[in-house]
């Protein structure tokens, strides 16, 4: 029995640089972390092997514009170019779950720096609110670095 992958595989190669997009599109949350993939998504290879990334809009175009040598490293593609462009609607199953779209706990640490910026504030309960709320700004900022 003859392999289908084979034929298949020798089918995208007439593409070009696009058959490999597949491949991109999958390692692409990963590769960028939740909060990037949810405002910038790989939308095509040009001829010279760029990768084009659509983003949600200029600022994030230009943000990301800043990182490319950065993303394009870590996907191993040539070179990676932003612009503002029609998103994906919904991230792959597996990382559309609630939990996995949480930022991480807030370390030890994040909580003293929290708690150290809350400490002026007189009322008790407001101050415990705003140290919460801080910690959980430092630990989703760290979530965001983490690519």
């Amino acid at each position: 029995m003859k392999r289908l992958s084979d034929d298949v595989r020798r089918e995208l190669q007439r593409f070009g640089p696009q058959a490999g997009i597949g491949k991109i599109v999958k390692a692409w949350p990963a590769a960028v972390g939740e909060s990037i993939a949810r405002n910038a998504w790989p939308a095509r290879f040009a001829r010279d092997g760029t990768l084009h990334v659509a983003t949600k809009d200029a600022v994030w175009a230009f943000e990301l514009g800043h990182r490319a040598a950065e993303i394009a490293e870590r996907l191993g593609v040539k070179a990676v170019r932003f612009s503002p462009g029609k998103v994906a609607d919904a991230l792959p199953a597996e990382t559309t779950d609630p939990a996995a779209l949480r930022p991480p706990e807030p370390t030890a640490e994040e909580r003293r720096e929290a708690a150290e910026i809350a400490a002026t504030i007189e009322d008790e309960e407001l101050r415990e609110l705003v140290a919460r709320a801080v910690a959980a700004s430092l630990s989703s900022r760290r979530s965001d670095r983490s690519f």
